[in-house]
């Protein structure tokens, strides 16, 4: 479980890394939708983030995740 979640978040990161590599980069002459290239990946991002949220919740519905609680 711990596998797939770092996984999931390790895409999340590279989504959002990317998207800010296509803001930062300069268009090449001729060169049109960077725009396009970075929204694609902004909305990768925030569709893994919300895959990555319902599979939890979904988790703990199976009973595969239990709350430990916080320890004091």
């Amino acid at each position: 479980m711990k596998i797939v979640i770092a996984v999931v978040l390790l895409g999340i990161l590279a989504a959002l890394g990317s998207a800010g590599l296509f803001m930062l980069r300069k268009p090449k002459p001729g060169q049109v939708g960077r725009g396009n290239k970075m929204a694609r990946a902004l909305a990768l991002r925030v569709g893994l983030s919300v895959a990555l949220f319902l599979f939890i919740l979904f988790s703990y519905w199976m009973g595969w995740i239990q709350p430990t609680g916080v320890p004091r």
